[in-house]
């Protein structure tokens, strides 16, 4: 065999190897957040009525997304025990039992009894699955991740990693969809049954996404990495997370500060303004779920093309610029959405998701995950990633729905809007990362 044909051979191998990680990435990501959005449409919809009946309907809605924030408080816990492993043992393995985990708790979500039907042990349940979700997402992303950027090409790393958030509004758009389906059902049967029909369906998902990740390699700089490290090299503990703190928090905290308007804006879309569409602007709840499947499509392909664009010009002033122009609309947004046909509702959905939100979501995966060396990276990136989550996602639907009746619209925009300006100093003050050498 000549050496041209050698080359052409390992180039196409190399070159269908990246597809298949790439698919699994995104595959994995898209079942995961299918399994935890879905739960946020649950929580706006359905379970303050069914899980906290006992209780006034508008403290019912802050008790649901109560449940909804317990899981993103398990995400950096999930961040760190898989990222010691991922770590330690590899990307690929971590990924399999995050998609278990993620796949089993779901499913048991479709099957809880009601408060109607067991009392206080029901909402107790609920939140003890959704920590599950909660620990599995948070030891999927930073994997899923890693084996994409790190099986990348260095000038293609930023839309490699793309692919994971990609999978976010991808597995949004999935669970928007199937719930969308099913809500045309009779009210009473709908409540009764029908709403835990998406959360059973996705144990097909689960299998799909497990069959893949099974035909896909280890990360190429993972296994590098382990093979030239040994136990006194720079004085490494053999634990990441106390030799990532050994060596300054800093990298961490410029991670989940720089990224926290990104799960803020993207709760309050996905979570937040549904129930604000139904109860202030008077949408029927299939509306509003044909509004977010809209711009949920739309931000997929959003997401990718911020992504490729930092590749260019880099990571920072994509997300300035989603930063930025979030600031800008989100209080005119909520007033389209108050106040506007399904047209309208649709429009302001798309500026806030495929505009604004996909910017800071494109370079987001590549930007905090290029601060880190290799043998500390996924719990590194996972833990800056899911404290971001934490406290910009988990807690701004339930700190909008408190706010909203003492304050308004008006006190949930500037709430917003202060954690928007957080991240847009930090990004200010961050270094450029796009061009940074992994193997450093």
């Amino acid at each position: 065999m000549s050496y041209a044909v050698a080359h052409q051979e390992a180039q196409a191998s190399s070159t269908s190897e990246m597809h298949r990680v790439l698919f699994s990435s995104y595959i994995g990501s898209v079942v995961e957040y299918y399994d935890f959005l879905l739960y946020g449409l649950a929580a706006s919809l359905v379970f303050g009525k069914l899980f906290f009946s006992s209780l006034d309907p508008s403290v019912g809605i802050i008790a649901s997304f109560g449940t909804l924030a317990a899981g993103y408080f398990a995400r950096p816990i999930g961040g760190i025990l898989f990222g010691h492993f991922g770590d330690s043992l590899g990307r690929k393995s971590m990924l399999m039992i995050t998609m278990l985990l993620m796949g089993i708790s779901s499913a048991l979500i479709g099957f809880l009894p009601t408060y109607s039907q067991v009392g206080i042990c029901a909402p107790l349940l609920l939140v003890f699955l959704r920590v599950l979700q909660g620990i599995a997402l948070g030891g999927e992303w930073g994997g899923a991740v890693l084996m994409s950027l790190e099986h990348a090409n260095s000038l293609r790393r930023g839309f490699a990693s793309s692919v994971t958030n990609m999978g976010a509004p991808s597995g949004a758009l999935l669970a928007t969809v199937v719930f969308t389906a099913i809500s045309f059902i009779p009210e009473d049967q709908f409540m009764s049954w029908g709403w835990r029909v998406p959360f059973i369906l996705s144990t097909i998902l689960v299998v799909i996404a497990l069959w893949v990740r099974t035909r896909i390699s280890e990360s190429p700089l993972f296994v590098e990495a382990i093979a030239k490290q040994s136990a006194t090299v720079k004085g490494q503990t053999g634990y990441p997370l106390f030799d990532l703190f050994r060596s300054g928090p800093k990298p961490i905290l410029i991670s989940a500060l720089g990224t926290v308007s990104l799960f803020a804006f993207q709760n309050l879309a996905a979570a937040f303004s549904l129930q604000y569409a139904m109860t202030v602007g008077g949408h029927s709840r299939s509306d509003v779920l044909i509004a977010f499947s809209v711009a949920s499509f739309f931000q997929i392909i959003a997401t990718g093309i911020y992504a490729r664009i930092s590749d260019s010009v880099g990571r920072r002033p994509v997300m300035l610029f989603g930063n930025i122009a979030a600031i800008i609309v989100v209080y005119p947004m909520f007033l389209v959405i108050g106040h506007s046909s399904l047209w309208g509702l649709i429009g302001a959905m798309c500026v806030f998701t495929a505009v604004a939100q996909a910017a800071m979501a494109g370079p987001a995966a590549a930007y905090i995950s290029e601060m880190f060396a290799t043998t500390g990276r996924y719990t590194g990136a996972s833990l800056g990633y899911q404290l971001a989550s934490t406290f910009g996602g988990g807690l701004t639907p339930l700190v909008a729905a408190a706010i909203m009746p003492l304050h308004g619209i008006v006190g949930v925009s500037v709430y917003v809007t202060a954690l928007l300006a957080v991240s847009t100093i930090v990004l200010l003050l961050s270094k450029e990362t796009h061009q940074k050498d992994l193997r450093s």
